[in-house]
Order: C-alpha cells, then structure tokens, then sequence
C-alpha cells in the first residue's frame, strides 16, 4: 500500500477540484464578510444547507460596482480553489454579479440612498440660480453634441454673457476624477453658475455622474450647479445632488439664462404699464390741483384778510357800544353819589362823634387821677400793674398816684 503525505494528498486534491471546476458561477447569500487592509474580500456564500468559503482579491475587487453587504443574494464567477496549508477549499471570484439586478442598478441604489441618508438631496440645502448671469462654467466634452446643443441655446436666447468651457472626458474610467476636479476648479473662480452634462446614452456611458466622488464635489461647492445629464428619461446621481436637475443640455441653458426676446417683450409691458400709469397718476394730480384751486380761492389771504376786516369792524361796535353802555351806568351811579354824598357824610361824623364822647368817657374813667381815692394808690412790678396779692415777702414794687410815685419792698406780708 502506497502511503500518502498530508501535503501530497492535499497536492493531489488540489489538482483534480481546480481542474474539475476550473470556471463556476455560484448562486447563494452573502456572510462573514471581511474587507481585509490588503484590499482583499474574504467571505462565506452558502444557502439553506450549505457553506463555501470565497475570496476575492484586490485586482477583481477594484472592479466591483456595488457594496457588499450581509444577506445580499448574489451570483460568483470564479474558479474552484484549495488551499493547502490548510486543506481548505474556496471559490477564487473574478467577478461577482447581484442575483436578479444588475450591478450597476444595485450601485446606483446603494450610493442614493447613502448619499441621501447624509443629507445630499435635502432642499434646504439648495442654491438659488442667479437671474442675470454674466459669467458660467460648461463641464463637458469639448467634441461632444451636448457643448454645441448648449452654445447654440445660449447665443440664440442671451448674449450677454461669459462661456468658459472645461473640457473633460464624460465616460470610462477616469471620467469621474476629471468631472470632480473641474467642478473644484471652476468652483473657485466666482462663477455666476455651472453646468455639468453631456448627451444621451447607456448605463454605462452615464456611470461617470452616478460616482461618488462626482457627488462629493457637487455638494462641496458654494457656486449654483445644473446637471444636465442624458435625455429627459435618464435620472444620474449629480441630478439629486445638483441645485437644478435639467431634462437635457439644451434644457439646462433654457432654465439658466433668459431670453431675451422675452425680455424685449417684458420690457414694452412694463413701459405700457407705466405709461397707463403715470396717465392715470397725471388725471389724479390735476383733479388734485383742481380741489386745491377751488380751495385756495375759499381760503386765500385775501379772503381771510377781508372777513378779519368784517370781524374787526363787529368788534368795533361792539366795543362802543359797550363803552356807551357802561358810560350811561357811571353816570348814573356818580349822580347816585353826589346826591347821597353829604347824607353819608353826615351820618359818618355823628357816629365818629358819638365814637369820641365814648372813648372820651372810657379814658376819663381808666385814668389813675379818676380811680385812685384817698388813701389808694396803683401797685406796679416791673413797670407792669399789679394786684397786691401778687406781692411776696421781698419784692420791690412802685405805689403810683396821679401825683407822686414811691418805691418800696415787701418787708412782711400777712393775711387778713
């Protein structure tokens, strides 16, 4: 019996498993799947029943359009592989296609709704297009149809106008990288807008704006975007992302510049609304002018002057009349006067005379040559008439007669 090795056995099974499925497409879910720093995707395709482990290097991996995920049902294309070291078997995938949709369409989902989960297509976050441009960028190809279509409709619909174009490549590869580093570009040189696009075509054809990094740039920039990509049935990502989405090329000039025949027309509205209205604002001056005439002649200077003449005249005579009146009453009440004079006076000197016999009598009898009797005499202290009870045992008092005054001191005070 001819005795194998581990390794000449797993040699052996390694030869028949490459060379038996040298070229499968498998069907089946997507699990454990490690993206490794190296670029390489190792992960388990299995179904209900079964597990196989898979690996897709670097080189296919770059090529891939979409994200893989967890649970994601998908179709390998690849070879059949055992790794040795291991005696583990695996599916080496060249390419690796989503069951049931195609690749790109998968893609296409997957960026949408990661970019509109970060906010990209949010309205609030869209730039107002400037009314009258006078400066736009054109990203697109220099040879294509679309440039031309643009050129056409701008210098048919406004002249005015600064076209610089930025040629770049709008398919394959590294459509993508140019798209970007021209919207950077033209972003920092205060463009009054921009417009990206090109003309009709495939998926594939239109795959360069469905790039991320396309997106990236287009939301990055502070200058207003148009994306302007395909035909009107054709929806890319720099449409959602853009501040305007245009059906077409010639679309996006319609809606960027304005047309200056519409122009030229808006403009006799305007001076015909003007002219009715400056008629109408005319009309309403003269009446104006012709309530202020009628006005003025009711309340001239002159008019006025003449009724404070009236009015001052009135009070003329008024004031002598008045006079007159209270002239009359004087005269009345002098007359009144004079003839009731010496009654009055008459009366006043009996009573101021009757008034002086009065007082006569009261000082004749208040007099101290009047009061003082034999043998009495006024008490005084301090200048100031006194009782005699008021005295105490050493005061000093005046005895005052009509005749003599005496000054003495209370020596001893008894009472009776």
């Amino acid at each position: 019996m001819h005795t194998l090795s581990v390794s000449a056995l797993n040699e052996q099974i390694k030869g028949i498993i490459e060379t038996t499925f040298e070229h499968v497409f498998v069907e089946g879910e997507l699990s454990r799947i490690t993206f490794h720093n190296s670029g390489h995707i190792y992960f388990t395709l299995k179904d209900a029943n079964s597990t196989i482990k898979a690996v897709m290097f670097r080189t296919n991996a770059m090529k891939l359009k979409f994200e893989l995920k967890e649970g994601l049902k998908v179709i390998l294309d690849g070879a059949v592989t055992l790794y040795k070291p291991r005696g583990e078997y695996q599916i080496n995938c060249f390419n690796i296609e989503p069951s049931g949709k195609g690749a790109l369409a998968l893609a296409y989902e997957q960026l949408k709704e990661k970019l509109l989960e970060k906010g990209y297509f949010e309205a609030s976050r869209k730039k107002a297009l400037p009314r009258f441009p006078s400066r736009i960028a054109l990203i697109t190809s220099a040879t294509g149809a679309a440039l031309q279509d643009m050129l056409r409709v701008a210098n048919s619909r406004y002249r005015l106008l600064e076209i610089d174009i930025y040629d770049v490549l709008v398919q394959g590869e590294s459509a993508s990288y140019a798209i970007a580093n021209a919207i950077n570009a033209s972003d920092s040189k205060n463009y009054d807008l921009i417009v990206i696009g090109r003309g009709g075509g495939s998926i594939e054809d239109l795959w360069a704006f469905n790039e991320e990094r396309v997106a990236d740039a287009i939301f990055a920039a502070k200058t207003p975007i148009i994306s302007a990509v395909g035909h009107e049935i054709d929806w890319v990502i720099s449409d959602f992302v853009a501040d305007v989405r245009a059906a077409t090329p010639s679309a996006a000039m319609e809606i960027a510049l304005p047309d200056t025949h519409e122009l030229y027309q808006t403009l006799d509205s305007i001076e015909t609304q003007l002219m009715h209205l400056l008629s109408q604002k005319i009309a309403s001056k003269r009446q104006e002018l012709s309530h202020l005439a009628s006005s003025y002649a009711q309340h001239s200077i002159e008019k006025k002057l003449s009724q404070k003449i009236i009015e001052i005249k009135q009070l003329q005579e008024n004031f002598h009349q008045n006079i007159a009146f209270k002239m009359q009453n004087a005269t009345r009440e002098i007359e009144h006067c004079k003839n009731s004079f010496p009654n009055a006076i008459e009366i006043i000197f009996k009573l101021a005379q009757n008034q002086l016999s009065n007082l006569t009598k009261m000082l004749e009898s208040n007099h101290p040559k009047f009061k003082i009797k034999k043998g009495f005499a006024q008490i005084s202290k301090k200048n100031k008439v006194i009782d005699i009870s008021e005295l105490q045992n050493g005061d000093d008092f005046e005895l005052q007669s009509d005749a003599l005054r005496i000054c003495a001191k209370v020596t001893q005070k008894e009472l009776l």
